[in-house]
């Protein structure tokens, strides 16, 4: 009997996945909200061996008054909440962060060229700076502040209290550590920021913009900006509603920008030669950005 020849089918073939990859648009930090541009331009950012990452959004000028507005509108009552409360909400800040952990080493590795090791110490380093500025928050007017001795029947106080809007320029070459060493002490101590981030390396800040408006702190405390600091920058410096300003990354533009300052008598800390992200500058990064109050009273003789 001839062997009968059985045709099989062809094997099933695994069905082709039609999903498209969700690709994230970065947007700024403005307000609490996370809009576009307003002149709807974007500016391409690539990793620290010249590898294209992401198109970011490229803020203006307007974008840089709105942050103002923002910040304008949310310093009162920022300033105005205790101490402790403002602590527990940095505190909370460094607890998005750590649950965000991967991402921040991930954009620390594709933003500095560090090794994975490396970029978890930064990662570390930038969550373990929001608890130390947490710690600082209500030991500020102890420390600060208190009874001067005064000849006469007087009692004399005086107490730190926050200057208001900041304009932060974060530094150029430290895009996560960096950028938290010089936001932290600044909200800290009251004040609510507008923060231009790094230039070439703008997606960490856009990172912690989510950890921010995940957690506790209220919408416009913080507002971050991405694109070119040359652009933003001399806005934010000759804005008469900008108490003061950080030139942190301002690179060359740095007496450029003090000298927009001064026009509306804008505080200044200039910036460090060669900084140390990595070292505690205790009270060096808040005391810039308070103000001192101080009272007489009459007392019985």
């Amino acid at each position: 009997m001839a062997d009968t020849v059985t045709a099989l089918d062809p094997a099933p073939t695994a069905p082709q996945s039609r999903r498209l990859p969700v690709r994230k648009t970065y947007k700024l930090y403005l307000g609490g909200a996370f809009p576009r541009s307003e002149s709807g331009r974007s500016i391409p950012v690539t990793s620290s061996d010249g590898a294209h990452l992401a198109n970011a959004a490229l803020a203006s000028r307007k974008d840089a008054r709105d942050a103002v507005v923002a910040a304008r509108s949310a310093f009162g009552p920022w300033a105005s909440r205790t101490a402790q409360l403002r602590g527990q909400i940095l505190y909370r800040i460094a607890e998005m962060m750590e649950g965000r952990r991967a991402h921040f080493v991930q954009e620390t590795v594709d933003a500095q060229g560090l090794d994975e090791a490396a970029a978890q110490e930064v990662v570390s380093a930038a969550i373990d700076r929001w608890v130390y500025y947490a710690g600082w928050t209500d030991k500020i007017a102890q420390v600060l502040g208190g009874g001067n001795p005064v000849s006469g029947p007087y009692e004399n106080t005086s107490s730190p209290e926050p200057t208001g809007v900041v304009a932060v320029l974060a530094p150029q070459d430290s895009p996560l550590l960096g950028l938290v060493s010089v936001v932290a002490p600044v909200i800290a101590a009251g004040n609510t920021a507008v923060v231009v981030a790094s230039e070439r390396a703008p997606l960490p800040a856009v990172t912690l913009a989510e950890a921010l408006a995940t957690s506790d702190l209220p919408g416009g405390v913080v507002n971050i900006l991405t694109g070119r600091t040359a652009e933003i920058a001399p806005t934010l410096a000759a804005h008469a509603d900008v108490n003061a300003l950080d030139l942190a990354g301002a690179g060359d533009l740095a007496a450029q920008l003090e000298t927009a300052a001064a026009a509306t008598l804008t505080r200044v800390l200039r910036p460090a030669p060669s900084p140390d992200w990595n070292a505690l500058p205790g009270l060096a990064r808040i005391t810039p950005f308070l103000e001192t109050k101080t009272v007489w009273r009459t007392v019985g003789r």
